[in-house]
């Protein structure tokens, strides 16, 4: 039987191989179908369990050849210590580290087994709000709960739920940066009225809205500005009313006096600047972090648009100003509410960028034109909270565009983590409105105000963070001030550390005393220290042998009082009974021992939480494999470590989301068609339509349908129309869809015209068939006519011949005869 399921295991574990993971009792698993036949053994009860795993020599407890409580502790979260004095008193020094149950059948009591388990607890858990505004809006809560405490054993893990809701009526900031170069100036005539008409749109959605505003051009050095004196005052001759260039000015703070706004905008001026790209960055910089003069307040949204019809400088970009010195992520707004910093240092990275948005809970709107709209939407994958709309020309949308950004905005909820400890993984499970479990997903959409949404985190530690360090994270909304405080406490150290004893009589005062073993001094060896270092009993060095014929110690240490002395490595820790193990002997990836995603343990990688392969090279996170829609890959492939493999014909992107000839592109496509052009169809009613129908939509009077590179898509609308567009990808990635303006109606027939031509036609063909008639019978008389003209004429002609005396001498010649 033993050897039946021998081969059984054996051939799971050479399929598991590939997919190291461990499960909670130290065994190795597949997350495949092929995992059935292990999950079957797991079913046995855990006598059946150890017995097994006795017979096979895998116990993982036993194996890790810990010579302490706290490296039992540390092999696997299973692993238990007996401390009782008188337990195991066999030559191995690792029998007091095996699972509880065997620990039992040992002989050793429940009071001396340390086997702390991970949990957690709440420390503040407030209810959720329902309202924003308010005498009690300081009271608002958005996430449950507040402040938890997790205990958490190294190799273990324990979870928690997460809930979030977006109250009603919440408060909004908007601060308004608007690009100021001469290329701008229609857009600046456009919004001189902007702040009563915005501020109407926006008292639609909250009761408490504040708006404040700003501007920038570019820094005012060369190469980015003309620095002659000349231009000095003006850097534009044949624009009168142009002011010198500036990096960034605050010109109102945030304020529910929206006429000021009106006022202020009216006031300005454009400049101009030498190059194509901007100095935006180091405005948006400046917006966030200079919170008590533009006038954030703690308990509103903030929303930062962002409008320009250009590309930004980045990092780096300063160098070719001669600024070397990295920007410092502080306020550097002086006396007059203008950055004084333009020309000292170089333009924000967008991770500073990123870091400032998020650490004053700013959602940044970029509204920026066509052209520049690929570009913007790029880096909105590398700020968080961000979002880009598309902005006309002259700015004349921007109200509706910010209208929408909002209720993009408020429709989404999305987790981040700051002060993430290293030794800690995260794994995320969204259930959003639909009730749906999304493994990976720490983002749930199309959210309605008040829907409550809930993420179940599950925190694993990989081992024990040194003395002093931070044992805590922050779990915080995007965007919103509310927060879930988590402190951690490591169960690294086992209770019966506090009983330790020096120089204790147990150990023949040589050693120290601690959880059942004697840690012998310097030269001193054995169970209770018996034994001086370099005696060596040679009749006894099998002791010293993993199995007969083999090396003492493995060739890798001294056998010493029947005891294994390891040697010492530069690469690791050579370690075990026989000095057979080692931390440095297990696969790598790119010159990287586990990839740095698990811990090498005796020629093996155990893999950290998230991670799997025989080098945990593979991330089991799926997050960064779901679409726009929520499904993974788009639905036209599997996520394979962390990134998405289309198995889909003709389907590639991140996402897979691209695939103009698959079955379903049409189908896909049509949805945004019709609510982009004619605000119908499924995501007419919602706020999807915005965030999912991103693509560039054309329309032409006249489809072109001989383009190889494009695919044919036609549908009947609801009124029997006949609507017709293609679809087709750019080099750039970009999507575009070029449609007909109108369906193709056909014309209902008048009934009266169809009666008509039905009699007409009848009429028409009675005609038709008889003059046929006629002109069949015409011919036939006047062939018959013919042919009674010809014999008439045969006969005339016959009487014309005949001659009387040729008649006589015919009778004569008659008469003769008959004589």
């Amino acid at each position: 039987m033993f050897a039946i399921i021998h081969c059984i295991y054996l051939l799971s574990v050479s399929l598991i191989y590939l997919f190291q993971h461990h499960d909670n009792e130290g065994r190795s698993v597949c997350p495949n179908y092929f995992s059935k036949a292990i999950l079957v053994l797991n079913a046995y009860t855990h006598k059946t369990y150890v017995t097994f795993n006795g017979f096979l020599g895998l116990n993982v407890c036993t194996s890790g050849s810990a010579t302490s409580c706290e490296e039992c502790l540390l092999i696997h979260p299973s692993c238990a210590w007996c401390a009782q004095e008188d337990f195991g008193q066999a030559r191995t020094l690792n029998s007091r580290c095996d699972f509880s149950q065997n620990l039992q059948k040992r002989g050793c009591d429940d009071p001396f087994i340390e086997n702390p388990r991970s949990g957690s607890s709440l420390l503040r858990s407030k209810p959720l709000s329902s309202k924003g505004s308010g005498v009690t809006q300081y009271d608002v809560i958005q996430i449950y709960p507040q402040k938890i405490s997790l205990s958490l054993r190294p190799g273990d893990q324990t979870s928690f739920e997460v809930q979030v809701r977006p109250v009603e009526d919440y408060p909004v900031d908007l601060y308004y940066l608007m690009d100021l170069s001469l290329s701008m100036k229609d857009d600046l005539d456009t919004i001189r009225n902007l702040g009563t008409k915005l501020a109407e749109e926006m008292r639609k959605l909250t009761s408490n809205f504040r708006l404040g505003f700003g501007s920038f051009v570019d820094k005012n050095i060369s190469p980015f500005s003309y620095t002659a004196p000349k231009y000095q005052d003006n850097p534009y001759k044949l624009f009168p009313n142009c002011v010198p260039t500036f990096g960034f000015r605050h010109l109102l703070s945030l304020t529910d006096k929206v006429d000021r706004f009106n006022e202020e905008v009216q006031k300005q001026l454009v400049s101009r600047n030498r190059d194509a790209p901007e100095g935006g960055f180091d405005a948006i910089l400046q917006a966030a972090v200079c919170k008590e003069k533009i006038g954030w307040r703690k308990e509103a949204y903030h929303l930062l648009v962002f409008a320009t019809d250009d590309v930004p400088h980045l990092a780096l970009d300063g160098k070719l100003g001669g600024l070397v010195h990295p920007h410092d992520g502080q306020c550097h707004l002086n006396d007059k509410n203008e950055y004084s910093a333009a020309n000292m240092m170089d333009y924000p990275s967008l991770a500073l960028l990123g870091e400032k948005l998020a650490e004053n809970n700013i959602f940044l709107i970029f509204a920026v034109t066509k052209r520049h709209y690929v570009l913007y939407k790029n880096l909105t994958a590398l700020i968080p909270g961000t979002t880009v709309e598309i902005l006309d020309q002259d700015s004349k949308n921007i109200i509706q565009l910010i209208v929408n950004a909002y209720n993009n905005i408020r429709s989404k909820v999305e987790l981040s983590v700051w002060d993430h400890p290293e030794d800690l993984n995260l794994a995320f499970t969204a259930t959003c409105q639909d009730g749906q479990p999304l493994t990976g997903l720490r983002k749930c959409a199309d959210l309605k105000i008040g829907d409550t949404v809930s993420f179940n985190i599950t925190v694993d530690a990989r081992g024990c963070p040194p003395k002093g360090t931070r044992k805590g994270f922050i779990i915080r909304p995007v965007g919103f001030k509310d927060r879930l405080e988590v402190s951690v406490d490591y169960r690294c150290d086992c209770s019966c550390t506090y009983y330790t004893k020096s120089n204790s009589s147990r150990c023949n005062s040589a050693g120290t005393y601690s959880c059942g073993m004697c840690h012998c001094e310097p030269g001193y060896l054995g169970a209770r220290c018996e034994c001086e270092e370099g005696e060596v009993d040679h009749q006894h060095l099998s002791a010293c042998r993993e199995a007969e014929g083999k090396q003492v110690c493995s060739g890798r240490g001294e056998c010493s009082c029947n005891q294994c002395l390891c040697y010492e490595s530069e690469f690791g820790k050579i370690y075990g009974t026989f000095c057979e193990c080692d931390d440095f002997s297990c696969a790598r990836h790119k010159g990287i021992l586990c990839s740095g995603h698990g811990e090498c343990h005796c020629g093996e990688c155990k893999c950290h939480a998230g991670y799997i392969g025989d080098n945990c090279n593979c991330s089991t996170e799926t997050a960064s494999c779901a679409s726009d829609d929520g499904k993974i890959c788009s639905g036209r492939g599997s996520c394979v470590c962390g990134r998405c493999q289309c198995t889909e014909p003709g389907a590639f992107g991140d996402t897979c989301e691209k695939c103009p000839t698959c079955p379903d592109a049409c189908g896909t496509k049509r949805e945004c068609i019709e609510c982009r052009l004619f605000n119908t169809g499924r995501l007419a009613d919602n706020q999807t339509c915005q965030r999912m129908c991103k693509d560039e939509i054309i329309t032409v009077e006249t489809l072109k349908t001989d383009d190889s590179n494009t695919v044919q898509c036609v549908y009947k609308t609801e009124n029997d129309c006949v609507m017709k567009f293609t679809y087709s990808e750019h080099a750039n990635g970009q999507s575009v869809l070029t449609a007909l303006k109108e369906p193709e109606c056909a014309v209902a027939p008048n009934a009266m015209t169809v009666l008509l031509a039905v009699v007409g036609s009848i009429l028409l063909m009675g005609i038709v068939l008889l003059a046929i008639w006629k002109l069949v019978i015409t011919i036939h008389d006047r062939r018959e006519f013919a042919r009674f003209q010809s014999a008439r004429s045969r006969a005339r002609y016959e009487m014309v011949r005949f001659d009387p005396s040729t008649a006589l001498r015919l009778i004569q010649m008659i008469e003769i005869i008959y004589l």
